[in-house]
């Protein structure tokens, strides 16, 4: 798996317009361009959703990331890469799609 390492400062998206950030803070251990870089250990929450289902109110508020096959760990949790799998949950835990990661030019790539 290759991708850009996701940092604290990655702008990233629940697929209805919400804004995803990160909960904990990811370690201050090692940094991208100034920014922690994210983990699996962190949490993260959606804020913002504007999603309905039949007129109620459904929106996502958190994110749970898949990060494996990289080999790469920040105190002992795998990275994030902007093409690690995620879903995007209701309060309910009902997926509701993955999350959108803009593309960031980024200095450094894992492969």
């Amino acid at each position: 798996m290759s991708g850009s390492l996701l940092d604290a400062g990655a702008v990233i998206g629940c697929p209805h317009g919400g804004r995803v950030s990160a909960a904990t803070t990811p370690s201050g251990g090692v940094l991208v361009q100034g920014a922690a870089v994210a983990t699996a250990a962190h949490s993260y929450v959606v804020t913002g959703c504007p999603h309905t289902v039949d007129g109620v109110p459904t929106p996502c508020v958190s994110v749970r990331w898949t990060a494996d096959g990289t080999g790469v760990a920040v105190d002992g949790s795998p990275v994030l890469l902007d093409t690690s799998a995620a879903e995007c949950f209701t309060a309910a835990f009902v997926p509701q799609g993955p999350p959108v990661v803009q593309a960031a030019q980024r200095k450094v790539i894992v492969r």
